[in-house]
């Protein structure tokens, strides 16, 4: 059998909206993250914050245990691309934090990243994360049903390369529900009309990695942490978003998009 359609999973209404509660209370950790990221706390400070604030509201944090990750949250700052380790390290003025986490509510997976700046910004962290974010957007407006998953990718590539950007290619978005990774696995590159082709109920992520330099990847020695091999600046941004017949529904929102 081959991999790919056969194995999605493809949600009821009800199961979609299970994931859009959980979604929010996801949401909810990532609007709060903004006040509280500042200079002279750590990336640990940040972990024990998003781990209290989801188990409070009744959510799991789902990172926990999966694959043996150890953390309720990935934190990359800078030149991390992603799964970066909370640490004792603490963050300075100017840092540009990524913070990735998945919610398990009442057996509802989400997952989103978003990108934070410490204290004052600089044009060139500015930008980046303006065209990260616009190229998260770019990809989920492409995710109706009927297209493929190479109309997302290519959406994201063609805009970020036009930016002077580089687009990572050794990570990748996903489906999600009931695991946090699930078919299908795709690229945010690739060509228009190939791929997965998209149908009502299929839940996803799109998660692009952009970097300042080009889009080649260090791996570190503990197997999770990736940095960029030229020691550039790296961002992302993530949605958990459900496609459905009136279009994309993102279910991570943080009310802050336009509708689709």
């Amino acid at each position: 059998m081959k991999a790919g359609v056969h194995m999605i999973t493809l949600k009821s209404k009800r199961e979609i909206e299970l994931m859009a509660e959980s979604g929010s209370l996801l949401a909810d950790v990532h609007i709060h993250l903004r006040d509280f990221i500042k200079p002279g706390i750590t990336s640990w400070d940040i972990e024990v914050f998003v781990r209290q604030y989801i188990e409070s509201h009744g959510g799991i944090a789902a990172q926990i245990g999966f694959e043996g990750y150890k953390y309720a949250t990935c934190i990359s700052v800078n030149d991390e691309i992603c799964h970066g380790f909370p640490k004792k390290q603490v963050l300075k003025s100017g840092d540009l934090v990524k913070v990735d986490m998945c919610v398990n509510l009442n057996g509802a997976i989400s997952d989103s990243c978003w990108a934070y700046v410490v204290g004052a910004s600089t044009p060139e962290v500015d930008n980046l994360m303006a065209v990260t974010k616009k190229a998260l957007y770019l990809g989920i407006e492409q995710a109706q049903v009927g297209n493929r998953t190479g109309d997302i990718g290519h959406a994201i590539q063609a805009y970020v390369e036009a930016q002077g950007y580089s687009v990572v290619r050794d990570f990748i978005a996903h489906g999600i529900g009931p695991s946090i990774h699930e078919e299908p696995f795709f690229a945010h590159y690739g060509t228009p009309g190939k791929g997965v082709r998209l149908r009502e109920g299929m839940v996803i992520t799109i998660e692009p990695m952009v970097n300042v330099g080009d889009g080649q990847v260090k791996m570190m020695s503990n197997g999770w942490e990736a940095r960029t091999l030229d020691g550039s600046l790296s961002c992302q941004y993530e949605h958990s978003l459900a496609i459905t017949k009136a279009g994309p529904l993102i279910l991570t929102s943080q009310g802050e998009e336009g509708t689709y």
